[in-house]
């Protein structure tokens, strides 16, 4: 038998073999736990056509080997197989759990749309600490990298990164050394126009406003601008959109269509440009603390969590970010002014931010304390209509008088006393710090540029190779979020006296 006809051989079976062997069903990038939200894609190692079954069950909209999952949902929850060639793979089972887990990662300088080759700075938080913890990029199939970042404290870090040409979506996540405990995952897009449609970098919630915005890079001067769902128009006037109530049919296609100017503009035409299209996702709500108030004290619960959830208390004043409170009850007594959140946790996870309440500790006096000062005034009055009556009726009286003496009150001293509010102030945590956010004009990311940012003042976590078995997901509203751009946590109301205000 000739040398070629012994490799011609062999190559044939070689391709029976793989033709006949069972498909494997693998993730990426691959994630320990799937939190409600999360991106993620399913694959099947041969080539396409293949079926895809969901419980048993063909899925005939899907027939590539690949099959994306944009927003987790504990819907998808269930088993996963694909079949190629008559042979099924064995079962691929999916768990979407429905919070947060417990680390919190978000944008602090940049966007969730930018430019090829410009720079992002990512803040991650975690109240238990960051001891161990590395963060991850997913840039594209089999390619799962871990990235620098730098400790601020030992609960804060920030994460800088490049966007890179070619890429249209980047997937970011941080885990500890056993990737038990995680983050939020951050998609960043990319696009190589000046004008973008920017939205907030999560899926939107239904029941909650959502903010799209036309933005330019180097100014703001947008002197008019249209947006489209599906190329049909929504609104034309300024650069903002905002859905006041997100639904199911809000999920969509989206772009916006801009003339703009420089501020060193002097003649000719201004610019127009219209944006790459953006898809807006929807997820359902996820599971919610719920804060209530009753005869002054803070109430917290969580209808979708178990019993062995504990709650975690949130403050923040005016001008300040979230900040966390100390204990861990399900009540509290709110001590100083703010606006106060809550939220259930256990374990490596989290419910998603309550409702906020406003509390006025510097108002008028509590009803009990007014009811005592309305007293104080009338039983003084009446001791000294007491003590008059009591001369009278010694100087008048038939028999002996005696020595006028003074009526006083018991043990010689005043019964009343100053009531006055108590209690020292709890101590206090620093929790998440927002992202800040803004117009994009050229000055915000000079200090990103690669030249200027020097990578010896980071942490080198080194870089792993192609993931396989290994790897590793606010709002805030919100810890590092945009509250007057995305859809709010939560907004103040009056403040009324001495008393807890619902918003």
């Amino acid at each position: 038998m000739s040398g070629r006809t012994l490799l011609l051989l062999l190559t044939v079976c070689a391709h029976h073999a793989r033709c006949q062997r069972k498909p494997t069903v693998s993730m990426l990038p691959t994630l320990k736990e799937i939190f409600i939200g999360d991106l993620f894609y399913l694959r099947c190692d041969t080539t396409s056509p293949v079926k895809w079954y969901f419980n048993d069950e063909e899925q005939l909209q899907q027939t590539g080997n690949t099959w994306k999952f944009t927003v987790a949902s504990p819907k998808h929850s269930g088993s996963y197989q694909c079949e190629h060639n008559g042979r099924k793979s064995d079962t691929f089972p999916i768990d979407v759990v429905d919070f947060s887990p417990m680390a919190s990662l978000t944008i602090n300088t940049g966007h969730p749309v930018m430019q090829s080759g410009r720079a992002v700075i990512l803040q991650l938080d975690n109240e238990e600490g960051l001891q161990g913890w590395r963060c991850r990029v997913y840039r594209r199939a089999n390619e799962t990298k871990t990235i620098k970042f730098k400790l601020k404290s030992n609960k804060t870090a920030d994460i800088y990164t490049e966007m890179r040409s070619g890429v249209p979506e980047t997937i970011f996540w941080c885990t500890n050394r056993t990737q038990g405990d995680r983050s939020n995952q951050i998609i960043i897009r990319t696009s190589d126009k000046a004008l973008s449609l920017e939205m907030y970098p999560l899926p939107a919630v239904i029941g909650e406003s959502l903010t799209l915005k036309c933005l330019v890079w180097g100014t703001d001067q947008i002197s008019n601008a249209v947006f489209y769902k599906d190329d049909n128009v929504l609104s034309e006037a300024t650069s903002t959109f905002v859905i006041s109530k997100v639904t199911e049919v809000t999920q969509g296609r989206y772009k916006c269509e801009a003339t703009y100017t420089h501020k060193a503009y002097i003649s000719g035409p201004p610019y127009h440009e219209t944006s790459d299209v953006q898809d807006v996702l929807v997820q359902a709500p996820p599971a919610k603390a719920v804060l209530s108030v009753d005869s002054g004290l803070l109430s917290c619960s969580c209808p979708q969590c178990r019993s062995d959830f504990s709650h975690r208390w949130y403050y923040k004043s005016d001008s300040q970010s979230w900040e966390s409170v100390v204990g861990d009850s399900h009540l509290m007594a709110p001590r100083r002014s703010g606006t106060y959140a809550c939220r259930a946790v256990r374990n490596n996870r989290k419910s998603f931010l309550s409702n906020t309440y406003v509390y006025d500790s510097h108002g008028g006096p509590s009803l009990p304390l007014i009811i005592l000062f309305i007293l104080l005034p009338l039983a003084g009055t009446l001791i000294s209509a007491a003590v008059c009556y009591t001369l009278w009726k010694k100087r008048h009286s038939p028999g002996p008088i005696y020595e006028d003496v003074a009526l006083r009150l018991q043990d010689g001293g005043d019964r009343y006393e100053t009531v006055r509010k108590g209690g020292r102030e709890a101590e206090y945590d620093t929790l998440n710090k927002g992202a800040a956010g803004g117009e994009r004009k050229e000055a915000d990311y000079q200090a990103l540029e690669k030249g200027e940012m020097k990578e010896g003042v980071y942490h080198t976590l080194g870089t792993e190779g192609e993931t396989g078995a290994q790897g590793g997901y606010e709002a805030l509203k919100k810890a590092g979020m945009k509250e007057g751009v995305y859809h709010t946590l939560g907004t103040e109301g009056n403040r009324g006296p001495g008393r807890v205000q619902k918003h």
